[in-house]
């Protein structure tokens, strides 16, 4: 007869720490990604990010879809990019920016299967007021 120690499930999770297995999430992050983003895996070439001091500018490769297709969200300094479900190839990428942006000045254009997309920093409205003295 041979007996074995078994431990609670609630030891066993405590005892699990994710920094002893970063090989396993490295490669399972890796794998993620490459799954769920094919066109960002495919190279750099992919999506191209520049910025001055009034705007960012967001260059990205779809081609087969049409503008019909696609739908920008912008929410704060959060951008999405999705295709439709009609759409001949499934595009869903979001990007998080340093700065809000102005959805009012923005503009975004598509042109031979290049997606360019202007977009205008919102500037920070400052809330300081002055208080007199007595």
């Amino acid at each position: 007869m041979f007996f074995t120690p078994v431990a609670s499930p609630a030891f066993r999770r405590a005892a699990y720490t994710p920094a002893l297995h970063t090989a396993d999430s490295k490669l399972e992050r890796f794998l993620r990604e490459a799954m769920l983003a094919p066109t960002a895996a495919a190279g750099a070439k992919a999506c191209q990010f520049e910025q001055d001091d009034a705007s960012y500018t967001l260059t990205l490769d779809t081609p087969g879809l049409a503008k019909e297709q696609l739908t920008i969200g912008i929410e704060g300094a959060v951008v999405r990019i999705e295709s439709l479900a009609d759409a001949p190839r499934s595009l869903k990428v979001a990007y998080e920016l340093p700065q809000d942006i102005d959805v009012a000045t923005s503009e975004a254009k598509l042109e031979l299967g290049v997606l360019t997309l202007k977009l205008v920093k919102k500037q920070p409205v400052s809330n300081v007021s002055s208080l007199a003295i007595n």
